[in-house]
């Protein structure tokens, strides 16, 4: 993930968004390459969007949500997981030619919403998202 791609995910999560919202873009690390908390979101959403971006890049999952599945058919695997992790809708991994370069995690609305703007901003980035959308 570099500059340019993580300047044009955050540029449509901010066109996007209803409301505000906070919008993390991370490397395939989980570092942030670029970042946003809209101007009357809540303090809290950037730390969300900045654990929904990690976990995406990060966790053997391609998505917040579908890390979230694996906790609920397995939960006591919690316990191996590191505690940055976020389980919360909104985090989505970002793909190029099959390889996970970074992810994009947004927060500030209901999660479904959260994760389609992730959707959209890798997109716009020229990226693939994870999983089927």
């Amino acid at each position: 993930m570099n500059h340019d791609r993580a300047s044009v995910a955050v540029a449509t999560v901010v066109a996007a968004a209803r409301a505000p919202v906070s919008v993390v873009v991370a490397d395939g690390h989980g570092e942030v390459v670029a970042s946003l908390r809209m101007e009357g979101a809540a303090l809290d959403t950037y730390e969300n969007a900045r654990r929904k971006a990690y976990t995406a890049a990060r966790s053997d999952a391609f998505t917040t949500r579908e890390l979230a599945a694996k906790m609920a058919a397995a939960p006591t695997e919690l316990a191996s997981f590191d505690p940055v992790f976020s389980f919360f809708l909104g985090g989505v991994a970002a793909f190029e030619d099959g390889r996970r370069v970074g992810a994009v995690g947004v927060s500030g609305l209901p999660g479904e919403e959260d994760e389609a703007l992730a959707v959209a901003a890798i997109r716009a980035a020229g990226l693939e998202p994870a999983g089927v959308y």
